[in-house]
């Protein structure tokens, strides 16, 4: 296989590049870097997530002739998903829609330094379709998210107990961007969870989530956590590269243990539920390395919880949305691209059929 790495000829590889884990996308010592997989009857879950997308090339599927009653009646423990999901779920609003019918998102977080986060989780939940969005932060911090997010509403929280006013009106809570690790941030994670709204928990939020000691890690079917790879592997208690040789694996059991849906993220990010449901999402691009966008992914799946859907289908739609925008962002290039260059690319692809 070294070979014919070395060789820099086009390589087709037939089902699935030689020395990758067809089920964990994981490479076994050395595997093929083809340049187009022609796979059959089956996707391999494999190549789509993990390492499965840098082995894979270009991937090509045929079915060879099977039946379609075939898989059917042998449905696939995970589905795939790409673009065409946002157009199969997302369907016209009515004409008497008003702000109200599409639910109430609060931002919490942003600690001192951290403000760039909070607004890019609050500009994405407004593009992508909330209602409203309001943003509890640093008090110092409110001029800033006000000048920069007009169409947001931005208020100082200092306590726990400020928070309880300004989440009066909520549907749902986004936690975690830019909320660090202080004795703050644990008590506006805390005030939030005793909302007992649905919401989605990130960054500094899942980390806090895993310090806590085992018998207080309570399930809670109403959260979605989107972890990166490490974020998971504290959560696990567990390395990050135990995560990576099965991601599949790990996104199950963060479901498992702590309830609700992970978004387990990266390269063919996977989205477990605790009910057994699992998906992959095969759209993004290499330009989502980039610091922020964790941050508007949060926002995206927010605002889909709250206009109305379920925390494993906000998951997916948000996941699909948030990898559409950046291939439509990515027409400029993948390197430089910027969290922000997805929001503005939102739009375009939740509003399928339609150019905006």
């Amino acid at each position: 296989m070294r070979t014919i790495n070395a060789s820099h000829a086009p390589v087709v590889s037939v089902d699935i590049p030689s020395g990758l884990h067809a089920d964990t996308g994981a490479v076994l010592g050395v595997a093929v870097h083809a340049s187009m997989t022609v796979t059959y009857i089956g996707l391999k879950q494999g190549l789509l997530t993990g390492d499965g997308p840098a082995h894979c090339g270009r991937l090509l599927f045929d079915d060879l002739g099977v039946p379609s009653q075939v898989y059917v009646s042998e449905p696939s423990a995970v589905t795939r998903l790409d673009a065409t999901y946002l157009a199969e779920h997302l369907v016209p609003r009515s004409r008497v829609a008003h702000k109200g019918t599409y639910g109430h998102v609060l931002v919490i977080g942003g600690d001192h330094g951290y403000t760039g986060a909070v607004r890019l989780t609050a500009q994405a939940a407004a593009r992508a379709g909330a209602g409203l969005v309001s943003v509890g932060t640093r008090a110092a911090h409110v001029t800033s998210v006000n000048l920069s997010c007009p169409e947001v509403m931005a208020r100082g929280v200092e306590t726990g107990a400020e928070l309880g006013p300004l989440a009066a009106r909520a549907t749902v809570l986004a936690i975690g961007p830019g909320l660090g690790t202080a004795a703050w941030s644990e008590e506006l994670l805390r005030a939030g969870e005793a909302l007992e709204l649905p919401m989605v928990l990130d960054a500094d939020g899942l980390n806090l989530l895993a310090a806590r000691v085992p018998e207080v890690r309570d399930r809670n079917d109403q959260r979605v956590l989107t972890p990166h790879p490490a974020e998971a592997g504290r959560l696990l208690a567990c390395g990050t590269p135990e995560v990576q040789a099965d991601r599949f694996a790990a996104a199950r059991a963060i479901a498992a243990r702590y309830g609700g849906v992970c978004v387990l993220k990266g390269a063919g990010s996977i989205i477990a539920a605790a009910d057994g449901r699992v998906s992959v999402c095969s759209a993004g691009n290499p330009g989502l390395a980039t610091g922020g966008s964790g941050d508007v992914l949060t926002g995206i799946v927010a605002a889909f919880l709250a206009q109305g859907h379920d925390g494993y289908e906000a998951a997916c739609l948000g996941v699909v949305a948030h990898a559409a925008a950046a291939d439509v962002a990515a027409g400029g290039g993948e390197r430089g691209m910027l969290a922000s260059d997805v929001i503005a690319s939102l739009r375009a692809v939740i509003n399928p059929g339609i150019d905006t």
